[in-house]
């Protein structure tokens, strides 16, 4: 796992990150832990997950997603400016077909 996405350390803050999918295909785990310095955008989440797993589909995927911060759906929200918090957890669910 990349060094900006490793296990939270007691006392240091993170964020969960849950793929679903697509995404944890792209991304090769289900789910980890970023480690934030207070407060970061959407945006600056999925560009620190895309620079730690490098691969050709995980900025195409990612950026596809529907996205949840805890119950909340970020819907069509610019990510630059939706705010994401130590303690939130963030599912990534790429689209689907089916019902």
């Amino acid at each position: 796992m990349a060094p900006d996405t490793q296990k939270a350390h007691v006392g240091e803050t993170a964020v969960t990150l849950r793929y679903w999918a697509a995404a944890r295909a792209a991304i090769g785990v289900a789910s980890e832990e970023l480690r934030l310095d207070g407060a970061a955008t959407l945006a600056e989440v999925v560009d620190r997950v895309v620079a730690a797993h490098p691969g050709p589909d995980v900025a195409r995927v990612l950026t596809a997603c529907s996205v949840l911060i805890g119950d909340r759906p970020v819907g069509s929200s610019d990510p630059a400016t939706v705010q994401v918090q130590a303690g939130d957890t963030l599912e990534f669910l790429p689209p689907f077909a089916g019902g």
